[in-house]
């Protein structure tokens, strides 16, 4: 009987060196898995596998060494525990994130949450080649955003208030780019260095600075056999709206000019960033709807 490789491939099934076998990727959204998920995922890779999971770098669980006569079957248990197939191949990968504001100290926005959404609205996209996408929720950046094709990494949009400020110093020593300095009775922010961090926001103890959350959002990274720092040329996007209706103009970009086999940023270099950039500038000012 002929295998369809590549219909089991972009269903999450990876063939092994070991003829026979296959390496099956699960879908997992943000990194976050359920404990239903956890134990359903050990009693497959018990029965079916060998025994033990592989962590992939992109917080992906696979379990090796699924034989070919017992694929459906697996997927059949594995979904009694709310586990599905991840995919493979040219089309939009399982969104990665970290924890975000609602665990993290240092987080800005609600990472899961994006991940959700952006998974329900690309996941398993057919496209040119496969797209990643990442988020981070502060500019610590343990995700690093930039190294996917479309990055979002949380901040903050600051102001001060200098009725509630007693210019004690505390936010100065926080800022590590030096966006903000007390000279006298006075306090200067440099918006040209300011990144959006917050730690401002979060150092002050009188709460005269405030912060209004954003995404900013990182185009064409590369970490393979080519590395490229994804471009971030937007500003602070503060509406959730309008951050997928760029999402949605770059996977679209990508669908109309890519080539089959060609990474996204290879596109943006074929195709020119200008244009990219010309297109994202207009639906971030809303002169189109995508």
């Amino acid at each position: 009987m002929a295998v369809d490789y590549a219909a089991l491939k972009k269903g999450g099934f990876m063939r092994q060196i070991q003829k026979g076998y296959f390496s099956l990727r699960l879908k997992v959204v943000g990194g976050n898995l359920t404990g239903e998920n956890v134990k359903k995922i050990y009693e497959v890779a018990e029965k079916y596998g060998a025994g033990y999971i592989h962590l992939t770098s992109r917080q992906g669980v696979e379990i090796p060494f699924v034989k070919f006569e017992d694929i459906e079957e697996v997927k059949e248990e594995l979904l009694k525990g709310g586990v599905k197939p991840g995919v493979c191949g040219p089309r939009v990968r399982t969104v990665t994130a970290c924890q975000g504001v609602k665990i993290c100290p240092s987080g800005c926005i609600d990472t899961y949450d994006i991940a959700v959404e952006i998974d329900k609205r690309y996941y398993g996209k057919e496209l040119p080649h496969k797209f990643k996408f990442g988020v981070t929720g502060c500019q610590n950046n343990c995700l690093k955003a930039e190294e996917n094709d479309l990055g979002i990494k949380g901040g903050l949009d600051v102001s001060w208030e200098k009725e509630s400020c007693t210019l004690c110093g505390v936010c100065e020593k926080a800022c590590r780019i030096g966006a903000i300095k007390i000279e006298g009775e006075e306090l200067l922010l440099d918006r040209e260095k300011c990144n959006n961090c917050g730690r401002c926001v979060k150092a002050c103890p009188t709460d005269a600075w405030k912060g209004e959350e954003g995404y900013l959002v990182s185009f064409g990274g590369l970490f393979g056999n080519s590395i490229h720092k994804g471009d971030q040329f937007l500003p602070i996007i503060k509406d959730k709206e309008q951050l997928y209706r760029i999402t949605d103009a770059a996977i679209e970009f990508f669908r109309e000019h890519g080539r089959p086999g060609e990474r996204f940023k290879y596109t943006l270099d074929r195709v020119g960033l200008d244009e990219f950039r010309e297109r994202i500038g207009e639906v971030y000012h809303g002169t189109i709807s995508d």
